[in-house]
């Protein structure tokens, strides 16, 4: 395994304080939140942001409005049709992780994924989509980074990602990894390192010390630390997609 499988770390963070500006829409009978860039509703660059287990909620919902101010559509599909995991459900113990992903394989994600990029790609004329995969998302970053899916991928503490997976990427894959990471172990991120090297395309893997897995989307932005490597993870991402989308 490039990553382990999904833990309880998945399920633990913060929510944080904004109003999300953009809007719910449907690709087939798929829930789909659209953050447009301002005064562009016809975009030729979007970004997909693959979630981790928690879905569209506030947080997803403010990083696809911040991608969207950078000038890209931003849209975020349900991978899980209406079954996310719920924070509240886990902290309070009603939440079985294991049998959840039973329900929310490869066989269940991959055809969401799929009818995201054909809608944009062919519905909406959109020319070069990058990836962008939190946790869970970030496995199907590395299965979608193919010649006609998705063109530049990012993922941050990428979780249930395989070598195989990561080695058969065709297109430029920027990581942020977290110092303290049950999943995206220290060394499973040097072995990632090798695959990477093999694939002959352009990769980048950033560590920030001090903070722990789901750091970019879900951490306690009251801590100084905290704040600084989301916002910095984010700005890796941006300069990611402005040098090669």
């Amino acid at each position: 395994m490039a990553s382990n499988p999904p833990a309880a770390c998945c399920a633990t963070g913060f929510k944080h304080e904004g109003n999300p500006s953009g809007e719910i829409k449907t690709i087939g009978n798929v829930e789909t939140y659209f953050s447009y860039p301002k005064d562009n509703k016809t975009p030729e660059k979007a970004i997909i942001i693959l979630t981790d287990i928690i879905g569209i909620y506030t947080n997803s919902q403010l990083i696809a409005d911040d991608f969207a101010a950078q000038g890209y559509l931003a849209v975020i599909p349900d991978l899980f049709q209406g079954d996310p995991i719920k924070l509240n459900d886990f902290e309070n113990g009603k939440a079985d992780l294991p049998a959840w992903l039973q329900n929310h394989q490869t066989t269940h994600v991959d055809p969401v994924v799929e009818s995201t990029v054909k809608h944009l790609r062919e519905e909406l004329g959109v020319k070069k989509i990058g990836g962008v995969g939190y946790c869970f998302g970030g496995k199907y970053v590395c299965r979608f980074l193919k010649e006609g899916k998705l063109d530049v991928g990012y993922t941050a503490h990428p979780s249930f990602v395989t070598h195989e997976e990561l080695g058969a990427i065709k297109g430029p894959l920027s990581i942020a990894a977290a110092e303290i990471d049950q999943i995206f172990t220290t060394p499973l991120r040097h072995e990632s390192e090798e695959t990477l090297k093999k694939t002959g395309q352009p990769w980048q893997i950033n560590l920030f010390s001090n903070v722990a897995h789901g750091f970019a989307v879900r951490a306690d932005l009251s801590v100084k630390q905290n704040k600084f490597a989301k916002e910095q993870a984010f700005l890796q991402a941006v300069c990611w997609f402005g040098q090669y989308l």
